[in-house]
């Protein structure tokens, strides 16, 4: 399973969101500003991401993009699965009926895998990440 620079940028942009939550909309510009990242490829990505209705645009002079959601309730699974479509270790693992006459004891490695890996996704929150990344800046304070 690869992930994609999609995913990766696309959680740049809902980070960037979170640690704004709740405060004024913040310019795509000023998130690849950031980054390094083109302006033009990450408007592609927020699409998708206003359209699942993890991200709300703004128009005019104080518009921009916000999140849609608490950061407490956005996870890193919800964000790649809109980015990336269904998350499997494996392509062309059977699903459903087609599932029956294809099992073979090696199915189950990816079905195990593929469940570890869901459920460590779910449990990385936008908030968790703000917080793992306030934790770990340098403290000026004397």
């Amino acid at each position: 399973m690869l992930i994609s620079t999609r995913s990766r940028y696309g959680l740049k942009i809902m980070y960037e969101l979170a640690l704004k939550y709740g405060e004024q909309p913040v310019f795509l510009k000023d998130i690849a500003g950031a980054y390094g990242i083109s302006e033009k490829y990450l408007s592609k990505l927020v699409i998708p991401l206003r359209g699942a209705g993890l991200v709300s645009s703004f128009r005019g002079a104080h518009g921009g993009y916000a999140l849609a959601r608490d950061p407490r309730a956005v996870t890193l699974r919800e964000i790649v699965q809109v980015l990336e479509g269904t998350i499997a270790p494996a392509t062309g693992h059977p699903r459903g009926p087609a599932r029956a006459a294809a099992d073979h004891p090696t199915e189950s490695v990816w079905d195990s895998l593929e469940k570890t890996v869901n459920e460590t996704m779910e449990k990385v929150t936008l908030d968790s990440l703000v917080q793992a990344g306030r934790s770990s800046a340098p403290n000026y304070q004397i």
